[in-house]
């Protein structure tokens, strides 16, 4: 006879990856079982591990549980598939033959969801099961369910954030120690917080697709990796940081998700930006990660915790798990996908923020109102001038107050151009600054 504390019922969960996420999944399974069962309502079974080598051993799964059948375990039937082998193939195709298998699907998958999240979600739709994958997005930080349930009642304004700690760990590095970037994304590959291609994070990309999820969910319209304007911060020198900090900033890899336009579009971007010392995203350090959203009636909130990593990210899968199993008990799905809005997802140049430009100059009578000429010719208001040096050393340092991308990026261009100018050294944006 069931006693009343005892789960009614069992949940099974199948498993594709068996990495250093899958690894760590399956372990809290295992080691929380009774807890997890307690929440859930159902204990939850691990019926296999798909691998693409079930011989090669897995520190902490059970040998029997491995296989290499990934088709055949994610059409099982599962009452959940969790999905935390990355990439677009074959996670895609294993996904949607676990959902026509009638299995709900709880995935960290960012790239995948970036670039093909609306066949997904169809896919959920269609055969009514649930699509969760807070674990895509910071880790461990419990961001993607607040926007997706929390603040549905509320309108979002902007997502301002940093989303990937490799970046933050290089940048928190120059900063401290004055070193160049090539110094410190050895150490960072040394230290085992980037890979040995680094491509994906240091030119953005792992950023881009996180910051396509986020818009999709703050601003109710289906948003794509492509979407994104995207910069990394190879060309971020260690001048740039040692400039930042003298005038009090410091760099930071930010993706940013905003209303623009008179609330018609979205403008989502990838970029090194300057943020104030007095900032809170200016203390995140090292492979942190921290994201402010600031909604309408709420405010302003931030979300800071371990951005990466296979307990921090497996804790955000687990979370799903539990949210999926209540599901699957109740014959309820959560929240699907919200893109009533049908925003149209604008080009950087119709984004607005601050700007840092770094000019090498010519010493000579003039070139200071030449410079101010080209900027008040494209309607952007300088704040404050600063000349380093001199002779050959000449530097002027401008910054400027809100304008457009596009007319910061055509200012630029006429300085190219400009006889009196050298060359532009660095242009960086500026966020996080009051408006003074």
């Amino acid at each position: 006879m069931t006693t009343p504390d005892a789960p009614p019922r069992e949940l099974t969960v199948a498993l594709l990856g068996g990495g250093t996420v899958g690894s760590q999944v399956a372990r809290l399974l295992r080691e929380s079982a009774d807890d997890l069962a307690a929440r859930a309502g159902a204990a939850l079974r691990l019926t296999g591990v798909g691998v693409r080598d079930a011989a090669k051993p897995r520190e902490g799964i059970a040998p029997e549980l491995l296989t290499d059948d990934l088709e055949g375990l994610a059409s099982s039937g599962a009452d959940i598939v969790v999905e935390v082998m990355g990439g677009i193939e074959p996670a895609r195709s294993l996904i949607l033959a676990a959902m026509a298998a009638g299995s709900s699907v709880v995935t960290a998958n960012k790239a995948l969801l970036a670039e093909d999240g609306g066949t997904l979600h169809a896919a959920a739709e269609k055969h009514g099961v649930d699509l969760y994958y807070e674990a895509s997005v910071a880790g461990a930080i419990p961001l993607l369910r607040p926007l997706r349930e929390s603040l549905a009642g509320d309108k979002v304004r902007r997502v301002l954030g940093i989303v990937n700690g490799t970046t933050n760990f290089i940048l928190t590095k120059m900063d401290e120690d004055g070193a160049d970037y090539a110094d410190v994304l050895a150490e960072a590959q040394a230290l085992g917080y980037a890979e040995a291609d680094p491509t994906a994070d240091v030119e953005g990309y792992d950023a881009a697709a996180k910051a396509a999820i986020l818009a999709g969910l703050a601003f109710h319209t289906r948003v794509r990796g492509d979407d994104v304007h995207r910069e990394g911060i190879t060309s971020v020198s260690a001048q740039d940081v040692a400039a930042a900090r003298d005038m009090g900033f410091v760099i930071k890899l930010l993706a940013v998700a905003e209303l623009v336009d008179d609330e018609k579009g979205v403008v989502v971007r990838v970029h090194p930006a300057m943020v104030p010392r007095t900032h809170p995203l200016a203390g995140v350090r090292g492979a942190f990660n921290a994201v402010f959203v600031e909604a309408e009636s709420a405010g302003d909130m931030m979300f800071y915790g371990r951005g990466a990593g296979g307990a921090p990210t497996a804790s955000a899968v687990l979370g799903d798990i539990v949210a999926v199993a209540r599901h699957r008990l109740a014959g309820s799905r959560g929240p699907g996908e919200s893109t009533y809005a049908h925003l149209d997802v604008l080009p950087i140049g119709d984004a607005t923020t601050r700007y840092y430009v770094n000019l090498d100059v010519a010493d000579r009578p003039g070139v200071l109102a030449a410079v101010a000429q080209a900027f008040a010719d494209n309607g952007v208001s300088i704040q404050n001038v600063r000349q380093d040096g001199h002779g050959d050393d000449a530097r002027l340092v401008v910054r400027t107050h809100t304008a457009a991308d596009s007319a910061l990026a055509a200012t630029i261009e006429r300085l190219r151009s400009n006889d009196a100018v050298r060359n532009v050294v660095g242009v960086m944006r500026v966020e996080g600054e009051d408006e003074r």
